[in-house]
């Protein structure tokens, strides 16, 4: 055996740091939250925010925005252009500043107003992420050019004349697939972002272009009154109130030890019945996790409506107060705000957390709500009437939900409140087996020949209910189903585009899952076959999770039974009853097929479909599933001529199991 090699000693020349573009190139997700798309996603948003603080500050109305089929980017803006030359202060190119230098920048100052970018590591953290980057800038009557590859400068500053009306930045790059995962942006990311960008900076043009097999397509984004046109068109034709719009200025400080810095508030709302929408941008960037104000909107909200209520008598006697959830499904509210300080969770800039913002957004959303109840008190009749509706619907929903899970909850003394239900005495769960099977007969002989310990026993009679075609309340009326989810003991779980209408149904919880190994047992005939189906589509559209993680499995139980003189086989199969009888030659060997479950003596049930040592158990594999739910729709659903086409093609194969006498 070879020495084992000994561990570097951990000492004072182990410590070490990264330098220059390795800093972002290893370590990519410390600038851009991650080294997959999104990262990749989010180092595009940088270079575009420059571009965007420069036309908010009055210096260009138009950015161009191109994604080359190729997958690299380009950016332009036409503000005044990035400085690149010689800085005398820092006795250094600026070029080498902006684009080499990670936390340098022109917009540390208090001179920049309101800006997106506020960290000085957006350009040079995308330089540096890039198979290359280029530079051209007009500004001063000169044209400059850089080029970069992998973080490093090729070719230094190179400089030019050009007209001095011609100004601004373009920035044509490839992400580096060394530094990214995945490069290949959506065409969708480019629409949503500039199409947001255009929203909350009002008058300024975004014009998307993508190269599509050679030739660009063209699209723009422009709202000249900004959040107040972004509202009116999210609300449609019909909204339940017309869109207003508020405003303000204020200046103030998160801390009392802190500066004052200054905010501008504006916001834009209506109410609807058909929508719901809440979105939050703070200095352009779309706050995707809110922070500062979604609290803010959420409080003031809260607080104007309820006392409206109260103020008009509409509450009932002892009812409780409305909540935001209540008034979020009937809103739509954009807010976009700007301060000279602000204060973002991480560079991806997903949320804010300045106390100041939220303080000052809070006491002016609540204020202009009060005023707006009193001024438009058509408007306020319609949007508390939207808002009480929604709150009775949720406490109805809810509490039939709460009816649901305790008629559904299967943790407590299930064995005294499911009947016929046979308990095994182990509680460990990792040990427990439940065996489904059907009818009384075949119970019976189960129950004789299973592991009390571990092994549990549901009966289920006849065929239950086709649970793919059946809705929830047909569903939920069934008792073998909803003892047979007592039993399981994990509730039941929607699809997620289905969970929003059943809010009342209760939530799966794979914590209170009871067993190890759910097991389906039926005959080995048409019939058996059927039930397996049936009880497999109930676990797939109430408890999918279950097949996902391999809970679910079925028990196999044999065709045939063959002896010779004192000697059994059981086959499984047709080419197993063949294979056995080939291998005895000259014997006289008596083949039939196997009894029913309910016909079988213990010994042959305990040997053939309950030890574990012998059993033959077919896991459904998480793969299965999504074959799974179309054979079940095709075979079970509605699908009714693809039912008939199925059945004209492949018919043929199984009339040997008809009953056709």
């Amino acid at each position: 055996m070879a020495p084992r090699k000994k561990k570097q000693e951990y000492g004072n020349e182990s410590i070490s740091a990264l330098k220059g573009a390795d800093r972002v190139r290893k370590r990519p997700s410390v600038i851009f939250g991650s080294d997959n798309l999104e990262g990749c996603e989010h180092a595009v948003f940088e270079i575009l925010s420059n571009a965007v603080d420069e036309a908010k500050e009055g210096h260009g109305d138009l950015i161009i925005v191109t994604r080359y089929a190729d997958h690299s980017i380009e950016v332009e803006d036409f503000g005044r252009g990035c400085p690149v030359d010689w800085n005398p202060k820092e006795n250094r190119y600026n070029w080498e500043l902006v684009f080499c230098e990670l936390y340098a920048g022109g917009k540390y100052g208090d001179d920049y107003g309101f800006s997106l970018g506020l960290n000085g590591l957006g350009s040079c953290a995308t330089q540096y992420a890039s198979e290359y980057f280029d530079a051209v800038i007009h500004r001063d009557g000169k044209r400059y050019t850089l080029h970069f590859e992998k973080g490093e400068n090729v070719g230094g500053l190179k400089t030019e004349d050009c007209p001095r009306h011609k100004t601004g930045s373009k920035f044509h790059w490839r992400p580096d697939l060394e530094v990214f995962t995945d490069i290949d942006i959506p065409a969708e990311y480019f629409a949503d972002v500039m199409k947001r960008q255009a929203v909350v900076n009002a008058g300024v043009t975004f014009r998307f272009r993508n190269q599509v097999d050679g030739k660009f397509e063209t699209t723009e984004y422009r709202y000249d009154q900004g959040i107040a046109d972004y509202v009116a068109e999210l609300a449609g034709e019909n909204p339940l109130t017309q869109p207003v719009f508020f405003q303000a200025e204020r200046q103030g400080r998160d801390r009392a030890d802190r500066e004052e810095y200054k905010v501008k508030l504006s916001m834009a709302f209506c109410c609807s019945n058909t929508v719901n929408v809440v979105e939050h941008y703070h200095n352009s960037s779309w706050l995707e996790h809110g922070g500062s104000p979604e609290k803010a909107m959420r409080s003031a909200f809260v607080s104007a409506v309820d006392a409206y209520l109260k103020k008009q008598g509409k509450y009932q006697k002892n009812e409780a107060k409305v909540t935001w959830n209540d008034i979020q499904d009937c809103l739509i509210f954009v807010s976009n705000n700007f301060s000279t300080q602000t204060s973002y969770e991480n560079q991806t800039k997903k949320a804010i957390n300045n106390k100041f913002v939220q303080d000052a957004m809070t006491e002016f959303l609540r204020s202009q709500l009060e005023v707006y109840f009193i001024e438009n008190p058509f408007d306020a009749e319609k949007l508390a009437g939207q808002v009480l509706i929604n709150k009775r619907s949720r406490e109805t929903a809810e509490k039939a939900r709460l009816n649901i899970k305790k008629k559904l909850s299967g943790n407590l003394d299930i064995a005294n409140r499911v009947q016929k239900f046979v308990d095994c005495r182990s509680k460990d769960t990792d040990r427990r087996e439940l065996y489904i099977v059907e009818g009384d007969s075949a119970m019976g002989a189960v129950k004789l020949s299973r592991d009390a310990e571990f092994q549990g026993i549901m009966p289920i009679r006849g065929k239950i209910l086709n649970c793919l075609k059946a809705d929830y309340n047909r569903i939920f009326k069934s008792d073998i189903i909803t003892d047979l989810i007592k039993v399981i003991g994990c509730g039941v779980e929607l699809p997620a585009h289905t969970r929003a209408k059943n809010k009342e149904l209760a939530e799966f919880d794979l914590s209170n899952f009871r067993w190890n190994k759910v097991v389906i047992c039926t005959d080995a005939d048409v019939d058996g076959f059927q039930i397996r189906t049936l009880v497999l589509t109930m676990l797939y559209r109430l408890t999918p999770q279950l097949i996902e993680q391999g809970y679910v499995y079925i028990a196999e139980s044999p065709l045939y039974e063959i002896t010779w003189k004192e000697k059994t086989w059981f086959a499984y199969s047709d080419k197993e009853k063949n294979d056995i009888v080939a291998e005895n030659p000259g014997k006289k060997l008596e083949v039939q097929r196997s009894k029913g479950l309910g016909e079988n003596e213990p010994d042959m049930m305990w040997l053939t479909t309950m030890n574990p040592e012998t059993r033959r158990l077919i896991k459904v594999m998480p793969e299965d599933v999504i074959r799974t739910a179309q054979v079940f729709d095709l075979l079970l659903g509605d699908n009714l001529a693809g039912r008939k086409e199925h059945i004209a093609d492949n018919g043929y194969k199984y009339l040997e199991l008809a009953d056709i006498s």
